[in-house]
């Protein structure tokens, strides 16, 4: 791959450079807070559509910011004058930040956009112009070899990264960097590849730029690089689009269907330390005559707990427009564009693949003999960042896992925090057709339970054990205590795994 076509990049060094950068743009507020101060939100929300022309109505002032914004996240040139009283100009053009347009302006050469951490942190993610999502040029590019900004994917999948402390963290196609640069505040080491060098300095720059400790940046495809190594964490917001070509590097995986996927998703797992998480975002087929949940179940490696949750599927003419639209091929030549529509409709119909599926795979390695795998659609709002909540699922996996009915029975639970109960019925009844626990945080699930499961979970405190607990509802009921304590087991196992109640202590 050439980069001739492209900008050349800032230099990734020299350190004291980027450090005086770095503290210019946090003394103007060029953060996500300083943002939306300046543009307000409908502005702010515009500019997250790419719709630029609000914010450029709400920088036509001098201000600092409003020069910063112009020049790194609008993409606009700037006179030298106003720009010399901001930024170390000088610096900046000879390490390649800036350069000189016209007579008398400066323009950046990256787009530089303010991203805030989990922990409050101020941030700044480096990509090529015209291809931060949510700035100056919108989403995509139709070019090979750019780098992309940040997008919904890349949020999405650090929000559900689990956030503990690691040795050693893996980010396998690091793009911008930003997974790799979440990673870096929890992990001692991280290792960032990429099959595209460009990437890897952009990687650099995101790091340095956001005052984040420098990681191992490897050049190669997938696993490559990194040979027999192994990982507490991976991540990886792979080229998962299934298309009927390799064009585009940053999203086209090359390889048929969504064989890249199941490849990241099989070779983690020789790749993680015992208790070690692998997390990715990935597409996959839906294909006439089979289960795609048996499919996705077939991917999970040895000794692998897995949680998956399909968040969308599109049919295969949605899943085509899709990906033709951020490549702006709608906006090239009809004839091409008609050659390459028939193209994914054409690989679709050979695989007889009917719709293309999205969404989380979190593998545990756990060694169990009976690993747990979860395969499940959940299409609904959830409440970001979820790191915890995935940790949690794991730890109750294991807890399940350690106790059976007879240890259920025995041991005290308490109502998770922020969950409601819900009764429906027809108005004046005496007894509600069916009761719901709703959830208000995290996944925010809803499940049905009896009369006897809303009972019981609204008495859990921690105090009585179940046994007890459901003792007591049978004395209340008038039901059989033996019958009541066989039949209970199975219902107390499904409110603990979805995390309606939680182990007492």
């Amino acid at each position: 791959m050439s980069d001739s076509t492209l900008s050349p990049l800032p230099s990734a060094g020299p350190s004291d450079v980027i450090a005086r950068l770095r503290e210019a743009l946090l003394g103007a507020s060029f953060s996500a807070d300083g943002l939306l101060d300046l543009l307000g939100a409908p502005a702010y929300a515009a500019l997250a559509r790419s719709e630029t022309v609000p914010a450029l109505r709400a920088t036509r002032g001098d201000s600092p910011l409003e020069t910063l914004v112009r020049l790194f996240l609008l993409q606009q040139p700037v006179p030298h004058a106003r720009v010399v009283d901001v930024l170390p100009v000088a610096d900046c053009l000879e390490s390649g930040w800036l350069t000189r347009v016209g007579g008398d302006e400066v323009a950046a050469t990256v787009d530089v956009r303010p991203y805030g951490g989990l922990g409050g942190e101020d941030w700044f993610i480096v990509s090529d112009l015209g291809c931060a999502v949510g700035g100056a040029g919108g989403i995509g590019s139709a070019e090979e070899g750019v780098v992309l900004g940040v997008g919904g994917a890349s949020t999405t999948l650090s929000g559900i990264t689990v956030r503990t402390p690691v040795a050693a963290a893996l980010d396998l196609g690091t793009g911008s960097g930003i997974q790799a640069l979440h990673a870096a505040q929890h992990a001692t080491r991280v290792t960032a590849t990429d099959l595209n060098p460009r990437a890897l300095h952009v990687t650099a720059l995101t790091l340095a730029l956001s005052g984040a400790p420098a990681a191992d940046l490897r050049e190669g495809s997938l696993f490559e690089p990194v040979a027999d190594e192994t990982y507490d964490l991976i991540v990886s917001n792979p080229p998962f689009v299934i298309s009927p070509d390799a064009r585009l590097t940053y999203r086209d995986g090359g390889m048929g269907g969504d064989d890249l996927c199941r490849t990241i998703v099989q070779g983690a797992g020789d790749r993680l330390n015992e208790g070690g998480y692998a997390q990715f975002l990935a597409n996959w087929q839906h294909v006439e005559g089979e289960d795609w949940q048996d499919r996705l179940r077939s991917w999970v490696p040895r000794g692998c707990d897995a949680w998956i949750v399909q968040r969308e599927v599109q049919d295969v003419m949605q899943y085509a427009e899709l990906w033709l639209r951020d490549a702006g091929d709608h906006r090239s030549d009809p004839v091409e564009y008609q050659a390459r529509y028939d193209a994914w409709l054409d690989e679709f119909e050979a695989r007889k693949v009917k719709s293309v599926g999205f969404g989380w795979i979190t593998l545990r390695k756990s060694g169990a003999a009976q690993p747990s795998v979860v395969v499940e659609e959940w299409p609904h709002p959830v409440e970001q960042p979820l790191g915890e909540t995935m940790r949690a699922h794991f730890a109750r996996v294991d807890y399940l896992r350690a106790h059976d009915d007879a240890a259920l029975l025995a041991a005290h639970f308490k109502l998770a925090g922020e969950v409601v109960q819900e009764q429906v019925g027809l108005p004046g009844a005496e007894d509600p057709e069916h009761v719901v626990l709703r959830q208000h945080r995290g996944m925010r699930r809803a499940t049905k339970v009896d009369t006897v499961g809303a009972g019981f979970a609204g008495v859990c405190d921690g105090t009585l054990s179940a046994g007890r607990i459901l003792d007591a509802i049978a004395q209340l009921v008038g039901e059989d205590p033996v019958l009541l304590r066989d039949r209970s087991p199975a219902q107390i196992r499904l409110l603990v795994e979805q995390g309606f109640l939680e182990p007492a202590g």
